[in-house]
């Protein structure tokens, strides 16, 4: 999941360090890390792509704040950018798409039954986008990349489901 790599290479964050988000760089007592999708092509050709690690967090709602924080510094010109919370044994707790100033945060499935459906939309999509680029229809392909990516950020761990849930419902 999330190791799709951005259109043009630039996912709107210096290649470099992580940003400031408030937080201890990387302590690894705090149970919450805001990760994004390694955007290293050669990683993600080689299917050894993982999340990159920006921040830790106590809370999850210090992590939704972190990604609000992210999604501000990022520049009017910047491609959208998937951003996941993870648990400290790195299961998805909670992923939306970043873009200038605002996170939209995917709700996650409820029931194992809709999970079976967001995997099996999501396989089609990315079918259709391996044909898309066969036709080479780039754009096409890149848009129902991204949208399998959004599906697939709804497949938060069923640890999580419920709680995720109402997080967004307070957070509304």
């Amino acid at each position: 999941m999330f190791d799709h790599v951005a259109p043009n290479g630039f996912s709107g964050l210096p290649l470099g360090k992580p940003p400031c988000l408030g937080a201890p760089a990387f302590d690894p007592a705090l149970p919450f890390v805001l990760t994004r999708a390694n955007t290293n092509a050669p990683a993600a050709l080689s299917g050894e792509a993982r999340a990159v690690g920006l921040a830790r967090f106590a809370s999850l709602p210090d992590a939704m704040q972190g990604a609000m924080s992210m999604a501000e510094d990022l520049s009017d010109t910047a491609a959208p950018l998937i951003l996941a919370i993870l648990d400290s044994d790195e299961r998805l707790v909670l992923a939306g798409l970043a873009a200038a100033g605002a996170v939209a945060w995917c709700h996650p499935v409820m029931s194992t039954a809709e999970a079976r459906a967001v995997v099996s939309e999501a396989s089609q999509l990315r079918a259709q986008a391996e044909r898309a680029t066969d036709w080479n229809e780039t754009d096409l392909a890149l848009r129902l990349r991204q949208r399998a990516d959004l599906l697939d950020a709804r497949l938060v761990d069923p640890l999580w489901r419920a709680f995720a849930t109402r997080a967004l419902q307070i957070a509304a």
